[in-house]
């Protein structure tokens, strides 16, 4: 396993080692030890999955504290585009996003931290994507901003007029107008 850092404070890429023979391959996916050791220490407790179509946008969404949530993210058939983007009042990166391509052919990992915003737009026919949480979902902490706010800048790399939001995710606030109650630590 190899953990390259970002340009955010705390956002990590992880590149699994994967052992290919004639049959396909192997690779471990979780190691709760090993990530440890790596600094990786959430305390996952929730496994979700999703399916999407080419040109979905989901995102983006955060919970507040103190049911904010840390996500250790892959994608496990074709390929996304995947946003965090920093609502840590203080941080030097605030209001900023990194972008990663995810695939079912990279097999790269993607750590968010708590204090994030998450989102992600399907580039391939169709995705299914998989991530871990450290805290359980709680509606009333739930929220977001919407995924085309200016300020943000963010290409997702779907042609305009071919995005599908949901109804729920075109009604969220700017990030402006977001409510935000997370502090930067080093």
């Amino acid at each position: 396993m190899e953990i390259q850092h970002t340009s955010i404070s705390d956002l990590l890429i992880i590149k699994p080692a994967v052992f290919n023979d004639d049959r396909g391959y192997f690779y471990e996916v979780f190691n709760q030890v090993r990530y440890c050791k790596e600094g990786l220490n959430s305390n996952f407790i929730q496994d979700n999955l999703s399916y999407s179509v080419k040109g979905t946008i989901r995102g983006l969404h955060y919970q507040s504290e103190p049911y904010a949530q840390a996500k250790l993210i892959q994608v496990l058939k074709g390929r996304v585009l995947d946003i965090a983007v920093d609502l840590r009042n203080g941080s030097p990166t605030y209001g900023k996003h990194f972008a990663i391509e995810l695939s079912q052919e990279n097999k790269l990992q993607f750590f968010i931290p708590r204090g994030f915003a998450h989102g992600f737009s399907v580039l391939s026919d169709d995705a299914i994507f998989y991530y871990k949480c450290d805290n359980e979902y709680n509606k009333a902490y739930e929220r977001g901003i919407v995924y085309n706010d200016e300020s943000l800048k963010i290409d997702w790399k779907i042609p305009s007029g071919k995005e599908i939001v949901s109804p729920k995710d075109l009604m969220l606030p700017s990030f402006i107008d977001s409510e935000i109650n997370f502090t930067f630590s080093e």
